[in-house]
């Protein structure tokens, strides 16, 4: 159990590749917050997936992670009910090919 005590919140969490990291989080001991924007019901499959894999609070947490007003209200809330933050993967995203410097928050 590395990672026992810490918090990880994980977007795009309700499938593929997040969810895989969710659930390894999980097993190392991390409460996981799982993100997600549309769909509720893959992310509360994830979540029941997450309670069989430890007892830790994970929780969700429904934001659009292209929102950077969104992103900070629901972090804010975030480390305000956990009391830390510790782990974030940013999974979630979409392709938008440009320099970074030409691309808004």
């Amino acid at each position: 159990m590395l990672l026992n005590n810490k918090v990880a919140l994980v977007t795009g969490a309700s499938r593929g590749i997040g969810r895989a990291i969710a659930l390894e989080l999980a097993r190392e001991g991390a409460a996981v917050c799982v993100n997600f924007q549309k769909n509720s019901v893959k992310a509360e499959s994830v979540l029941e997936e997450l309670k069989k894999v430890s007892a830790k609070p994970h929780c969700l947490v429904p934001f659009d992670t292209s929102s950077y007003e969104a992103v900070e209200k629901e972090i804010t809330q975030l480390v305000q009910k956990t009391g830390t933050l510790d782990i974030l993967v940013n999974n979630a995203g979409i392709t938008r090919d440009n320099l970074l410097l030409r691309m808004k928050e």
